[in-house]
């Protein structure tokens, strides 16, 4: 009989070590058999009219060998074993008790492991059958012998009556029982490797959950640094230009442009100092008040004029509370906007910040005036780093020329009413 045909879903298949066993287990079922059949014989269980020994011993080998490989062949296994044990009893080999564990483990074995139900099922119902039929004949011929040996018969319900109607009961608990306990461990086998795979998926999802957390810490670390340094170095090297240009004629000058290097170095030293605090801190929460907030966003367009951006600062509406993740994603998207128009406007470009509350929303607008430079042709990471922080708060954002000429930046990020600050 094939045995290759499965359903899913499948219980996991049978290990070396539970291979291994099944080997040991036939062999002392086999020894126990011989043993068992040896002394049945010395008992008379059948009286003297039983096969020789040698027959005894092929019983054995028959009832026990098979489960060597259980595992392997649940279903072959359990036919031979169930026909050798009618055959077995049919010819009075004198052996009552392995016999019966044999077929009881084979059937179990069946329920237990074959993933085929239909067919483990059809399989066990014409063993149990075939069995009871088999009983119900032995039944009859004993109690159809003409012999006087034995339990009376006499009445309706005679002590040879009770004592077959004990045998049909245990042979009907037997094999319940093997049909049962086989069908339970067969759902515990599934549920188990189910839970083994469920395991294994969540494992997997916590390694990958793990590494897009380092990542996005990555790139969260990348952007601030790219924010807070971009914006002061760009400022730098417009006053260090200013000052190598009129540092023959107007050393005054020179020196003022060189003083405002000097703060601008000392601001990007104060903010990457305050951004690593911030990174120390547990949780990533800010550390001492190192936070930007909105409200620096008038000395931030200061900054902007002082280095040779003329920019204007409107505040609309009533401010509102907002979160500190909404506070310095505008305000960094506000200095890099600010960074790109000083780094790309050219001679003569202006600059713009409103800043938009509204009851349930805030938005920025940053719009320069000047030359413009496409999208496609700009290497710097600073477009990248504002479309994440309007996403990262929740918000829209647009970036792109005017038609009317220069840039525009547009974030919105609508605010939950009663947001906390």
């Amino acid at each position: 009989m094939s045995e290759t045909v499965t359903s899913a879903p499948a219980r996991a298949r049978a290990t070396r070590d539970e291979l291994r066993a099944d080997v040991w287990l036939a062999g002392a079922l086999l020894v126990g058999a011989v043993l068992s059949a040896a002394l049945g014989s010395v008992a008379g269980f059948y009286g003297e009219d039983v096969p020789g020994l040698e027959w005894a011993l092929l019983y054995a080998f028959a009832i026990a060998a098979p489960l060597a490989v259980r595992r392997r062949y649940p279903l072959s296994v359990a036919l031979v074993v169930a026909v050798a044990f009618i055959v077995g009893g049919s010819v009075r080999i004198p052996e009552l008790y392995v016999g019966n564990i044999v077929l009881f483990i084979a059937m179990y074995t069946v329920g237990a492991w074959v993933d085929d139900r239909r067919r483990a099922t059809v399989v066990r119902v014409a063993i149990i059958a075939g069995m009871f039929i088999w009983l119900i004949i032995f039944m009859f011929q004993a109690a159809t012998a003409p012999t006087d040996e034995g339990l009376s018969r006499v009445g309706a319900f005679s002590p040879f009556v009770a004592y077959m109607l004990i045998q049909l009961l245990v042979n009907a608990a037997f094999f319940g029982g093997s049909y049962y306990m086989g069908d339970r461990a067969y759902a515990s086998a599934l549920e188990r490797s189910t839970l083994e795979q469920r395991t294994q998926e969540l494992e997997e999802e916590r390694e990958v959950t793990a590494a897009q957390a380092v990542a996005l810490d990555r790139v969260r670390i990348a952007r601030e640094l790219h924010d807070v340094v971009a914006h002061h170095v760009s400022a730098m090297g417009v006053q260090a230009g200013a000052a190598r240009s009129v540092m023959q004629r107007d050393p005054d000058a020179a020196r003022a442009a060189l003083v405002g290097v000097e703060e601008s170095a000392r601001s990007a030293l104060t903010e990457l100092r305050q951004l690593l605090e911030t990174l120390r801190g547990p949780g990533g929460e800010p550390v001492d008040g190192s936070t930007v907030r909105l409200d620096d966003l008038a000395d931030l367009v200061a900054h902007a004029r002082e280095n040779g951006l003329p920019t204007e600062f409107a505040v609309v509406g009533e401010p509102i509370a907002l979160p500190d993740v909404v506070q310095i994603n505008v305000f960094r998207v506000a200095q890099e906007a600010l960074t790109n128009a000083r780094r790309h406007g050219g001679p003569g470009a202006t600059a713009d910040v409103r800043l938009r509350f509204e009851h349930d929303a805030v938005e920025l607008e940053v719009s320069s005036s000047g030359r413009v430079v496409a999208l496609g042709a700009r290497s710097g990471l600073g477009i990248v780093g504002m479309r994440e922080r309007a996403a990262a708060s929740g918000g829209t954002i647009e970036i792109g020329p005017r038609p009317r000429g220069g840039f525009l930046v547009r974030m919105r990020v609508a605010v939950p009413v009663g947001a906390n600050a």
